[in-house]
């Protein structure tokens, strides 16, 4: 048997990893929703995860995740074989130097267990994204690959630019300090650029997943050509995960996470995550087109009692073809996300 935590269904084996966005519930707080984090990583080490994940998203009251690079660290320097990384820094928000100061210092640091990976989109709403970035210029697709370009620079993984990025302006720390690089994306051009550019791709399907998930991979790997980073393609898939005695729980327990959903689908500011109480409540509202909605999403993902979920991870995998699988765990608390993780890695 492999060692660590590994998908093993019916002769499949992929290694497991963790995405996490630091929930914030009603009636909770934000040091409760990082605490939370850095327990649910400190359990995936203990289960033998390869890798711990959080995301970035800003004016979000449901996500605590705003400043990954800060909650690596807590959760780095709170575990000690678990990879600890971003999925992902959102790079447009923010500049390459600092993006690879900052992932520079977490590689000195903890040495190398650090995953940087990189988003795109700029994981909020463009009112926020302006004040993040206080440029009030277009985002324009040409910048992001020349972004990424740029911090390989920083890091030393290329030779230094034209520009002087890597020679007269360097990375401190950073320069000699690379973390593994990651290109996240939902979409035909992210699954492109990270063949093109020959680096690590991992899809969102946990947020964006449908029946066309598997066409990214092969792009991706129609795409690639080998780079100091990868000789061969290097690829993970995300989803979202529940695990409970039997479907009917499975979605009872996914009401929170769905009330979220339909809100943001009905055009919605939603709030913290509400209570499983408020949730069962609410959805006693719902039409009969929301919840047809709600469970087209629930389909694509794995949720259900155990059998279920593993045999839909494996499928996902074989699909896609991915080398790992990043779960994304479900529920209302966390005894029940470790819950998902455990009966995962079992």
């Amino acid at each position: 048997m492999p060692s660590g935590a590994h998908l093993l269904y019916e002769g499949m084996d992929a290694p497991l990893s963790v995405l996490d966005l630091a929930t914030v519930f009603e009636g909770s707080t934000h040091a409760a929703a990082l605490a939370d984090s850095i327990q649910l990583a400190q359990e995936a080490e203990r289960l033998g995860y390869t890798r711990f994940w959080v995301a970035e998203h800003h004016n979000m009251p449901a996500v605590a995740s705003s400043a990954p690079p800060v909650l690596i660290g807590a959760i780095a320097a709170a575990t000690e074989r678990i990879r600890v990384g971003s999925g992902g820094v959102m790079l447009p928000n923010h500049s390459s130097l600092v993006v690879a100061e900052q992932f520079g210092t977490l590689v000195a640091l903890h040495g190398d267990r650090i995953d940087l990976g990189l988003g795109r989109a700029p994981g909020t709403d463009p009112v926020t994204s302006n004040a993040i970035r206080r440029n009030v210029g277009a985002e324009t697709v040409d910048d992001f690959p020349n972004q990424i370009i740029e911090l390989l620079a920083y890091f030393g993984t290329i030779p230094a630019l034209e520009n002087g990025v890597g020679s007269r302006v360097i990375a401190v720390p950073g320069m000699g300090d690379a973390p593994e690089l990651w290109l996240l994306g939902s979409s035909d051009f992210s699954a492109r650029l990270a063949g093109m550019m020959g680096l690590p791709y991992a899809f969102a399907h946990h947020f964006a997943g449908g029946p066309n998930t598997p066409v990214a991979f092969d792009l991706y790997r129609d795409a690639f050509t080998p780079s100091v980073v990868l000789t061969r393609p290097k690829s993970a898939v995300a989803v979202a995960a529940l695990v409970a005695d039997d479907a009917a729980e499975a979605r009872r327990l996914m009401l929170p996470q769905l009330h979220t959903q339909l809100q943001l689908r009905r055009g919605s500011r939603p709030g913290r995550v509400v209570s499983l109480e408020t949730a069962e409540a609410a959805s006693k509202d719902w039409s009969q087109a929301e919840w047809a909605m709600l469970e087209q999403r629930m389909v694509h993902q794995a949720v259900g009692d155990a059998e279920h979920v593993r045999a839909r991870v494996a499928e996902l995998r074989q699909a896609t073809g991915a080398d790992e699988v990043i779960v994304a765990p479900q529920g209302p608390t966390l005894e029940q996300r470790v819950r998902t993780l455990a009966e995962l890695a079992a």
